[in-house]
């Protein structure tokens, strides 16, 4: 089984060993108030809509380190130094493992050549950074300086609210032209539930990805060690 963990929804959905889908993916309201124990209560949820399984891959908006959910900006404090990976496995009674959503997201869009970066416009602004199908864990770009606030408040959900949707399409392209003289990537893909916002047509080095990659990159937290 393949989660994925967002500010609006959790959704789940089962994958045979290649990262293909096996099931329709399902959907549950992220709580209104998402601590642990509640988000947990929904996961719980999702679970019973699917069949048998026999390991669990999670992707978290936030920083994870050996399975322990450090941040989680726009859940709950709660989850600092919360035992997110352990915690399912005492409940399911299953192999887990826990990584940042938009690692995730990443894992299951970039083909492996060269410097790629994955961000993720939904709730907050998810970033992975990636050379030649190799993760550099613990990029949180959403929450670095950019202009007076972070990119979050101006590309996140707050910033869509805020300034409407061509201010915001203006701040996107804005964020693709800081991060490629940042990161110097040789492609950028955008996932996330507000790529349907955008209006404008993006650079050839740059890929909206579906939602979907967000719980097919799932499998890949398997093959690690391989």
């Amino acid at each position: 089984m393949s989660i994925d963990i967002g500010g609006s929804g959790l959704k789940a959905m089962l994958l045979d060993p290649a990262g293909k889908p096996v099931s329709e993916r399902q959907r549950v309201p992220t709580p209104a108030i998402p601590t642990p124990l509640a988000v947990l209560k929904g996961l719980d949820k999702l679970r019973a809509m699917l069949g048998s399984f026999d390991r669990v891959s999670v992707g978290f908006p936030g920083v994870i380190k050996r399975g322990v959910t450090y941040t989680a900006a726009n859940l709950h404090p709660r989850w600092a130094n919360f035992p997110l990976q352990a915690e399912l496995e005492k409940r399911w009674k299953k192999p887990v493992r826990v990584c940042n959503d938009a690692a995730v997201q990443g894992y299951g869009s970039v083909r492996g050549h060269g410097v790629e970066l994955t961000i993720t416009l939904g709730t907050g602004m998810g970033s992975a950074l990636f050379t030649d199908g190799r993760l550099c864990p613990g990029l949180e770009l959403g929450h670095h300086p950019w202009k007076k606030q972070t990119y979050e408040d101006y590309v996140g959900r707050r910033g869509l609210d805020k300034y409407g949707v061509k201010k915001w399409n203006k701040l996107v392209k804005e964020v693709i032209e800081q991060t490629e003289k940042l990161f110097n990537w040789d492609h950028l893909y955008i996932g996330g539930g507000n790529t349907k916002k955008i209006n404008f047509k993006p650079p050839e080095n740059v890929s909206i990805v579906s939602n979907r990659e967000g719980i097919l990159g799932g499998v890949a937290l398997w093959n690690l060690d391989k």
